[in-house]
């Protein structure tokens, strides 16, 4: 078995300053205070993992399950779903009266339906699940290294890992459990931790383990480990850890930095040895999981409402056929002699009206069940399964990189893509790839990069579209994206030297993370520049300042880089190709090859003396370093406003040509730092040394603050150097996604535990902030010293939220100006406050009249809480989406969850209800199968209910006209067939494959997509037109057939009709109807439509003919009814289309009108593309397509549309200066 591998020695403990001082012991045993009671009762009796299983322990195993179901609830709970639907409620009961003597039908025909539809959609929602639990099984299968027994390991899958197990990680590996780290490849126990999947952040944590358990670093040392853990309960706080681990007679406080939670990653460490604590369902991240829901759409929701109505009208007409049906019992029937009416049973009795009347109102309940679809869910279920399968097999959803196609992991939400409002996204691996790319740098205020950004390059070309054709500014606009992603940056891009003279970026090699051009600086001519002095002095800064560690790469034959973040990670790169390469880190230096004008490099040494690290309080990161002259300097990075206020009187000697760069830089949508330095004498370094020391050894509440306070001394009296501006590398397609979202209509929050800084740059990168949008920022930073004052702290607090969320909807209320944007920003700390019950509705009155909101440094729990609210608060459909543990919560939450599968991790899949692989697919899925599924479903439902009403209220007709008698004019096989077979392929193709626009089209007009969050096709006014074009057809059918034949003879020699005669006439007839209505109802055919509807009127008539030629027995009244009675007379196929026609002719007067003077969106475009307008006339297709999209202050477009509009005063302003200059 494998030993522990050599230990790393670079202690980082030494280099940290604010988080690697270990703590002391605690206490001993006899003096330990004790942490059992309430919430702090769990013992872990380390590498004695079978106790735990036993009384009174008894904690889980590490088997981790999302499914809805397993197999003892699956029965129960699968029903219930079921006969949740008021529709199968119904059936139910009637299939258990079926069994009586009241029955209008034989029980067969009323069984057999309803279990048939409830069987099929349990075994969906059966194979939806077990697809989730082999998805679980995946995860719980995974090989992790177990200690067994005398210092040996063996792997063992992660679902029989027992508390108290201990587990060797290796590098790249995520956790299976929350550990205890023992001990690391690391010297002193330092490892580095990727948490993206718990709080969405991408740079790295050290964590480390206690000195006493340092020995613990190879397999042999746990032959005889044994130690005990008493710490917290279950809980689902990720950054809070109270316990204490007693190993040889000793005690030791636990805090969070020796915790190690499952589904985060070791990264930049060779192995752990850890032990575990939590398993299974009690670790942190599974407790942040919420439970999964059974979701219904709503427009399934308002079906409900509809059965409702249609159950309603079935009670009232039969009513009112049990009260006719007393009526004739009491006065007819003692005039009929001839049925006995003194020798028969209560259901007939003359004597007892009123029973009888209660027993025809249970025969009409079923008799005119009809009207009540239950085939409705059947089909529903069936095109949901295809409308999902089309989306899992859309080749433009695939994912070429990672493989991954889209998934629709369930398809009771299909609709549901078609009405969203609100998206809440995650930041990390959702919308970033976490790289950058360094594109432009300010030196000693000069700028030099000559490469454009994506705004840039937009704009420009927008600009020169404006200045060759003349066209309208807006039109051109919107074909921002109709190229493709890959042509920004590329040479197609034509260059406008009178707006921008550098958008054409020259062709070079890629190099990651490096897109600067400009040869100024490049290949080392630089040396050469006046000002080289301080342009040495940048790049050494960027080589020096970080804490990265370099790793050679044998393929590329370069230094990759393991950095805390990517900025850090670009700017290595960016001081490598411009000849400062590091390439070597120890415990007190960092060697870099500098490149000599002879074109060698030479090694050189930096004695690294302190390290004071960046943090969002901070803004600024810092290193004092000693050169191989003696010489101190102390060099720093950070925030431009931060460095800015910190620089000496003789240090801001470019200032303001710097801040003019940094501006231009953050108009372009770039991310800036600003670098300065200062020189250190030895006596002065060492005075603040000593205070240093002492900060960074304190033990107590207020070290971090007394670290902070010491590093502000030394970080002043700064000379300012330049200023870097980086690319934020966005997902691919991202800008494109988010601007097309939002000309759909939607709006759009990102939910990040990411610091602010880090949010606010994503959301300039992705271009939901721009340049010139007021940001109303909501933080507890203004309120920490209100406790000092008053004695109720969080009352205070509370009334400062209130009070900054006042003056925010103020300013929003108050804007005059229709191009201002507003951008809400919060961080966690705050939505803790707003997020309760006396402030939220202020808060999301707020957030929902600003352009965009970015909620910051939020917990898993949080995220589901603000889901929850805008979900209840607007009343709307939210869709949260995101790709690691930390956003099942907010992925359950929202009515939609879509869980990314390009990035690592499987959390938010197997919690979510569509799966995509990047976020850009995000627009398709929405735009195109959203806005097709909606309509698809929304016209199947409105069209089901039509043909039901149509044909059910003919049964009622008759009843009225045979006396109330409980008579059907139908054969019972045509009932069965009408719903099962007649008319289910039409309904289902409809369902599956009508489309009113391509998909290239829905991608060109965005808008299109409001049609589903303002449920234009499945409003009330549209349903109850669809139901009153029922009634009518149903009138229409029974009066006109009743006529057509009652007066007249039937056939040649005279003969009249008898009940089956007239009844397959009228059956005909509604055949004919509701098939010509469904392809009236149409506007995309294919084979496939053609066969269903054409092939359904054709199955009528073959089974009419089959049905006449079986037996007798079984066709009965019905023998031989085409051939000899219906097929020879020509009143029956004139009838027929004669009806069929008048029942349609006011669905068709009412699309030609519509068309004609009042046309939708869809009909325009149809118009167009049928004429072929749109090759014919192109100023007339942009200038549709730009009508076709929603107004938005957020996306790429709106951030060109700024930017043109500060060019074009650029323009204005320059031209009026020559104007002047040249006037007489």
């Amino acid at each position: 078995m494998a030993r522990g591998r050599p230990k790393e020695k670079v202690r980082w403990s030494k280099l940290y300053s604010f988080n690697c001082v270990r703590p002391s012991v605690q206490s001993d045993l006899d003096r330990s205070p004790s942490l059992l009671g309430p919430g702090y009762s769990r013992v872990v009796h380390c590498n004695k993992p079978l106790v735990h299983r036993k009384k009174p322990l008894r904690y889980p195993t590490n088997y981790i399950s999302t499914t809805k179901y397993n197999f003892v609830n699956f029965l129960p709970k699968a029903i219930f779903e079921q006969f949740r639907r008021v529709a199968n409620l119904y059936f139910l009961l009637t299939a258990a009266l079926s069994l009586t003597p009241i029955t209008p039908f034989t029980p067969v025909s009323m069984i057999a339906p309803l279990s048939f539809v409830v069987g099929l959609s349990m075994a969906k929602e059966a194979l939806e699940d077990w697809q989730r639990f082999m998805q679980d099984m995946k995860v719980n299968r995974r090989k992790f290294n177990i200690h067994t027994e005398e210092g040996q390991f063996g792997y063992r899958s992660c679902q029989k890992i027992l508390v108290g197990d201990v587990v060797k990680v290796e590098k790249d590996q995520f956790f299976p459990a929350d550990l205890l780290l023992l001990s690391s490849s690391y010297e002193d126990g330092i490892c580095y931790v990727e948490t993206m999947n718990l709080d969405g952040e991408t740079n790295l944590k050290v964590k480390r383990s206690l000195e006493v358990t340092l020995p613990l670093d190879d397999d042999d040392a746990f032959k005889d480990f044994g130690g005990t853990i008493k710490c917290e309960d279950p809980n689902p706080s990720l950054y809070t850890f109270v316990g204490n681990f007693e190993y040889e007679r000793q005690i030791y406080a636990l805090d969070p930095n020796q915790i190690l939670l499952r589904d985060s990653k070791l990264r930049n460490t060779s192995f752990i040895y850890g032990v575990v604590i939590f398993t299974g369902h009690d670790t942190k991240v599974m407790q942040n999981a919420t439970k999964s829901p059974s979701k219904r759409s709503r427009i399934e929701k308002k079906m409900d409402s509809l059965i409702y109505i249609l159950f309603s009208l079935l009670v009232l007409i039969s009513l009112i056929s049990s009260v006719g049906f007393a009526v004739k019992i009491k006065y007819g029937m003692p005039k009929w002699w001839y049925l006995q009416p003194n020798n028969t049973t209560n259901l007939y009795d003359p004597s007892k009206p009123v029973a009888a009347g209660f027993f025809h109102l249970i025969t009409a309940l079923i008799l005119y069940g009809y009207l009540i679809p239950i085939s409705l869910y059947i089909s529903i279920e069936v095109v949901k399964v295809l409308q999902a399968m089309f989306i899992n097999q859309d080749i433009q959803l695939y994912d070429e990189d990672s493989g991954n196609p889209a998934q629709a992991r369930t398809s009771n939400l299909n609709e549901e893509l078609g009405q969203v409002d609100t998206i809440l996204s995650d930041k990390t691996g959702t919308l970033t790839c976490n790289q950058m790319n360094f594109l432009k740098c300010s030196i000693a205020g000069i700028s030099y990069g000559v490469s454009s950004s994506e705004v840039e390059i937009a704009a420009a070309k927008v600009m020169a579209s404006d200045v060759s054709t003349s066209l309208d500014l807006q039109s051109s606009n919107q074909d921002l994206w109709d190229k493709q992603a890959s042509t920004f940056g590329s040479s197609e891009i034509v260059s406008i030297s009178c707006y921008s003279p550098m958008v054409r970026r020259e062709k070079k090699s890629f190099i990651k993370g490096f897109s600067f051009v400009d040869d100024r600086l490049m290949h080392g001519n630089w040396i050469n520049k006046p000002d080289a002095d301080t342009i040495l002095l940048f790049f050494r800064i960027l080589a020096l300042c970080h804490t990265a560690i370099p790793e050679y790469n044998e393929e590329s034959g370069c230094f990759n880089y393991e950095a805390e973040s990517p900025d850090e990670a670009a700017f290595l790169v960016a001081a490598r190709e411009f000849g400062f390469e590091f390439f070597k880190r120890t415990q007190s230096s960092v060697f870099v090859y500098e490149m000599q004008i002879s074109g060698y490099p030479i090694e050189r040494e930096f004695k690294i003396l302190n390290l004071l690290e960046f943090n969002s309080k901070r803004k600024r990161m810092s290193v004092v370093v000693r050169d191989e002259s003696g010489q101190i300097l102390l060099l720093c990075k950070g925030a431009d406003s931060i460095i800015f206020e910190r620089l000496s009187k003789h240090g801001r000697m470019y200032e303001n040509d710097t801040q003019k760069h940094l501006n231009d830089y953050g108009e372009s949508g770039l991310r800036t730092l600003a670098l300065a330095y200062k020189k250190l004498a030895e006596a002065e370094y060492s005075t603040w040394n000593d205070e240093f020391v002492k900060a960074k050894t304190s033990i107590g509440p207020d070290r971090e603050s007394k670290l902070e306070q010491v590093a502000d001394m030394i970080e002043r009296d700064l000379i300012l150097v330049g200023a870097t501006a980086v690319e934020d590398k966005l997902q691919r397609g991202v800008p494109r996604c988010i601007d097309k979202l939002a000309q759909a209509g939607l709006k759009i929050w990102v939910l990040t535990g990411d610091k602010m800084e880090t949010a606010i740059n994503i959301g300039f990168a992705c271009s939901l902030l721009r340049q010139g949008m007021k940001q109303i920022c909501i933080s507890t930073l203004n309120t920490e010293s209100i406790g000092k004052f008053l004695l109720w702290m969080d009352q205070a607090i509370k009334e400062n939220m209130l009070m900054q969320i006042a003056n925010g909807t103020q300013a929003v209320n108050f804007e005059q100006d229709p191009h201002e944007a507003f951008a809400l920003i919060i961080d966690g700390k705050a939505l803790s406050y707003v997020l309760e019950d006396d402030i939220k509705n202020d808060f999301l009155n707020l957030a929902v009249n600003c352009a965009s909101v970015i909620c910051c440094r939020v917990s898993p729990k949080q995220k589901a809480l603000v889901t929850r609210l805008v979900k209840e608060g607007t009343g709307k459909t939210t869709l949260a989406i995101g790709d690691g543990a930390n956003d099942v919560g907010m992925i359950q939450e929202a009515d939609i969850g879509v869980g990314i599968s390009g990035v690592e991790g499987m959390q938010a899949v197997m919690a979510s209800d569509f799966s995509i692989a990047q976020f850009r697919f995000l627009e398709r899925l929405l735009v195109v199968h959203g806005h097709w599924c909606y309509k698809r479903i929304a016209q199947m439902i409105c069209y089901f209910f039509y043909k039901n009403i149509a044909f059910g209220l003919t049964l009622f007709y008759f009843e009225a006209y045979a006396g109330f008698s409980g008579q059907s004019i139908y054969d019972d096989w045509y009932m069965l067939l009408f719903n099962v077979i007649l008319t289910s392929l039409p309904v289902i193709s409809l369902g599956a494959f009508e489309q009113d626009l391509s998909s290239e089209v829905c991608l060109q007009f965005p808008a299109l997509y409001q049609q589903g969050p303002k449920n234009l096709f499945f409003d009330w006014f549209r349903i109850f037109g669809w139901m009153a074009n029922g009634l009518y057809s149903s009138l229409i059918i029974y009066f006109f057939t009743i006529s057509i034949v009652n007066v007249q003879a039937f056939r040649a020699d005279g003969q009249t009709t008898d009940m089956p005669v007239v009844g397959t006439i009228m059956f005909t007839a509604i055949i004919w109807t509701v098939n010509v209505q469904i392809a009236m109802k149409m506007s995309h055919f294919t084979w496939i439509q053609h066969l269903f509807i054409w092939g359904s009127i054709a199955t009528w008539y073959i089974f009419l003919l089959a049905y006449g030629f079986a037996s007798p027995l079984l066709s009965g009244s019905e023998y031989q009814i085409l051939m000899e009675a219906l097929a020879p007379a020509p009143i029956y196929w004139f009838s027929t289309l004669f009806v069929a026609a008048v029942c349609n002719l006011p669905y068709l007067a009412h699309i030609s009108y519509q068309r004609t003077f009042h046309p939708m969106d869809h009909h325009v475009i149809q118009e167009i593309k049928h004429y072929k307008k749109d090759v014919e006339d192109q100023r007339m297709w942009k200038r549709e397509k730009s009508k076709a999209k929603q107004k938005t202050k957020i996306g790429f477009s709106a951030r060109v549309d700024a930017k043109i509009r500060q060019l074009r005063g650029r323009w204005h302003r320059k031209v009026l200066t020559l104007n002047v200059e040249t006037a007489p």
